[in-house]
């Protein structure tokens, strides 16, 4: 009898916390109608459009701080033509303009003692600004919706994607939250949501035969930069004096190879490969000593892989001043002022703050594997500008200017004052039934169902650095192609093929070849495509379409009432 009693009472117990578990289960499910992984620029305004649009949703974001690049360091906004913008990426440049007219807000500097930039006077927007002016701007716009946002919450890689059909039905994080929707948008630089969807995606380099391009694939038709002039089709730009030594040992092959050339050569010219133009931190720097933190030598400093930066400077038969024909004569930056004595700084030269060739792992990577890549890109970055700062191999000319400069004390969280937001320039593109291509960006092909306009020039960044055929150093992938008209991108580039997912849309990891995407690839235009989806998203759930079903006239008129534009 006690036996039995005793066996009634564990099943009592164990069905009671069984109960629990189950609430406690359901208690982490959350229901929406539109859920958006990711807290970039593109998933802050999708997040206002659809709640503008009357519809409930949650900005899911993997960090601990919204608005990716846009808030973490990317304050010259690349833009091409200004009267391409419209729609709420407008409105949050206008809110920019605004937040400094206040003079509160101007702490270390005079607002007419600042050179605007890209700025014109009488302008109704305001298109520079400090990373923490982004962040402030954006927590108003949100603050005045009905927006969830929850924080620190990486998508379960392995099996946190639950379809039914060709729908999401739901997405679980790591950390065992879940998250229903009707519809959902993958707002990362990385299209981790679109991946484990299973949709289809590429990464790296195509060639030039498979759409037809001229500026796609290996780019290393290069032949040498000299005090006179650059000679080349590509990586004109960024790239190193002729006669910088490989070696370890100059002259000595058997020596090895410097750190980060690779061995053998770049690959043909024109060919695919899974190359990644180079990733970097645009850093936030001052030269006001009362904000200024100065630079350090990190811990795990190898002067080796700075070597060739000291032969580049070396390498100079006059003065360094004449090393190059373009950019800042000195120091191998783009230095571009922001308000309150601080910059966007980005990179510039042969060597630079570009990491080549050390993050084309990075698409397809694991989160562990990620933050070491990134964490790698810090250190190899605040190894170079204490180096430039203050190595005696470094000209005395750069060295008296680069140590008057320094991270900021009041920007971002660390305490060494450096971000967390590595500018991923580019990771996985989607393949959809519409694929963005250099015919688009020069007006030979021409959408008929545009959701956004682009405007910037096809731009790649060095892919990797290699030993051309006379036996120096070289970088291999910068591409600038400028010089057209703003261009219209296709609805169908945003979101997948019929009959893969039905209720996903990609404003960021959009369907476009890696050269297509070196135009796209600007704040301003996935903010434009962050609303374009958003509004697909909720005229698909109101009309109960799948989002390849939608009909484009009801889109493009929702986007027009909205102030996108559409045509140039």
């Amino acid at each position: 009898m006690m036996y039995s009693l005793k066996n009634f009472l564990i099943f009592i117990l164990t069905i009671i916390a069984l109960s629990f578990m189950q609430f406690d289960a359901q208690s982490q499910i959350k229901d929406y109608d539109i859920v958006i992984y990711g807290g970039t620029s593109a998933g802050i305004v999708a997040a206002i459009q659809s709640s503008r649009m009357g519809k409930s949703v949650v900005i899911i974001e993997p960090t601990s701080r919204l608005g990716g690049l846009t808030t973490g360091g990317l304050g010259a906004t690349d833009i091409g033509n200004k009267q391409a913008i419209g729609g709420i990426s407008r409105e949050f440049y206008q809110n920019i303009k605004r937040y400094y007219e206040n003079p509160e807000n101007w702490v270390w500097q005079k607002p007419d003692d600042y050179q605007q930039g890209g700025n014109t006077k009488g302008e109704d927007a305001m298109w520079t600004f400090e990373p923490s002016a982004a962040l402030k701007v954006y927590h108003e716009m949100i603050s005045a919706e009905k927006i969830d946002v929850a924080y620190n919450q990486r998508l379960n890689r392995e099996a946190g994607v639950k379809k039914q059909r060709q729908g999401i039905t739901e997405i679980t994080m790591e950390s065992g939250e879940t998250y229903r929707g009707k519809m959902f948008i993958d707002a990362t630089y990385e299209g981790d949501l679109m991946a484990t969807a299973g949709v289809t995606y590429t990464y790296g380099r195509e060639s030039n035969k498979e759409y037809g391009e001229t500026l796609n694939g290996v780019q290393a038709n290069y032949y040498g930069i000299t005090l006179e002039k650059a000679v080349s089709n590509n990586s004109i730009h960024h790239n190193f004096i002729t006669g910088v030594d490989p070696y370890v040992v100059k002259g000595e092959p058997e020596s090895g190879l410097l750190p980060f050339i690779i061995e053998g050569g770049p690959g043909i010219d024109g060919h695919a490969d899974k190359g990644i133009q180079a990733y970097c931190f645009r850093m936030t720097l001052t030269d006001h000593p009362e904000n200024r933190i100065p630079f350090t030598k990190p811990e795990n400093y190898n002067e080796l892989e700075y070597e060739l930066l000291f032969r580049n400077y070396e390498a100079a038969q006059g003065p360094i001043e004449e090393m190059y024909h373009y950019g800042d004569p000195l120091v191998p930056w783009i230095n571009s002022a922001m308000p309150n004595r601080k910059t966007d700084t980005n990179n510039q030269k042969g060597f630079s703050t570009d990491f080549i060739g050390q993050n084309h792992d990075y698409p397809e990577a694991s989160y562990l594997e990620r933050e070491k890549i990134v964490e790698r890109h810090r250190s190899y970055q605040q190894g170079l500008m204490w180096s430039l700062a203050y190595h005696p191999r470094i000209p005395k000319k750069v060295r008296d200017v680069v140590s008057q400069w320094g991270t900021c004390k009041d920007e971002y969280e660390r305490e060494d004052g450096w971000q967390q937001q590595l500018y991923i320039r580019e990771a996985r593109r989607m393949v959809s039934d519409y694929v963005m291509t250099q015919k688009n960006c020069e007006g030979i092909e021409i959408v008929d169902d545009p959701v956004s306009l682009a405007a910037y020039g096809m731009d790649s960044h060095q892919v990797q650095r290699y030993v051309d055929a006379n036996g120096y150093v070289q970088n291999e992938g910068n591409v600038e192609a400028h010089g057209f008209s703003p261009y219209p991108i296709s609805y169908r580039s945003i979101i997948p093929k019929k009959g893969e997912c039905n209720n996903l849309l990609v404003p960021v990891c959009v369907s476009s070849t890696h050269i297509a995407f070196g135009s796209i690839r600007m704040e301003p235009v996935f903010m434009i495509l962050g609303q374009s989806a958003a509004t697909a998203a909720c005229l698909s759930i109101n009309d109960q379409l799948d989002v390849q079903e939608l009909d484009y006239a009801k889109l493009k008129e929702q986007l027009l009432k909205d102030k996108q534009i559409l045509i140039k």
